[in-house]
């Protein structure tokens, strides 16, 4: 069983896709995620990539981001995520839910985010195509970060047009790969 971590929903339980399409980010990589990006937020918006469970945005909302929304395409996660926010009475307003395909979200889009994180499936391989979707678009603030979950043997360019990578962590067969968006 998934749980939040810290902040406001701190130690309340989640339900996990039942489902093999969905790789749950594991609690301990999750903290390591959260312990890099800063403990707690004051405000901004969060954009959650193949959110399965809505863990991760969950956890970003807990921790004081203000409003997240969350692009899935499967069914059974898109139920998941829904039980989950219910169940920890969020308002739906400030979880914004999405029944859609990522690439055309992000192709339609005219939000602007303080942070993003994606976990695709590692066999999608198709992170290249998600980032410059991402930096075409301008869909990240300006001093906002970007992480993307891979395979630990994935490497990513240390440079997207206005994305610099600042950080990686390898977590057993998972890594984490931090961009920030320079200041324009």
């Amino acid at each position: 069983m998934l749980r939040v971590i810290s902040g406001k929903y701190r130690s309340r339980q989640l339900k996990e896709v039942k489902s093999t399409s969905t790789r749950p980010t594991t609690d301990k990589n999750k903290e390591v995620l959260f312990n890099t990006l800063g403990q707690y937020f004051s405000g901004g918006r969060m954009l959650d990539l193949f959110s399965g469970s809505g863990a991760i945005a969950i956890e970003a909302y807990s921790r004081g981001f203000q409003k997240c929304d969350l692009v899935e395409n499967s069914t059974e996660a898109l139920k998941t995520i829904k039980t989950n926010i219910s169940s920890l009475k969020i308002p739906a307003e400030d979880l914004m839910v999405f029944k859609k395909d990522v690439f055309a979200y992000l192709a339609q889009t005219a939000e602007k985010y303080d942070l993003i994180i994606a976990d695709p499936p590692y066999k999608l391989n198709r992170y290249d195509e998600l980032i410059d979707l991402i930096t075409s678009r301008q869909l990240l603030n300006d001093g906002g970060i970007m992480v993307l979950e891979s395979d630990n043997t994935y490497e990513l360019s240390e440079e997207y047009l206005d994305l610099r990578k600042y950080k990686e962590k390898i977590l057993g067969n998972s890594k984490f790969t931090f961009y920030i968006k320079e200041k324009t």
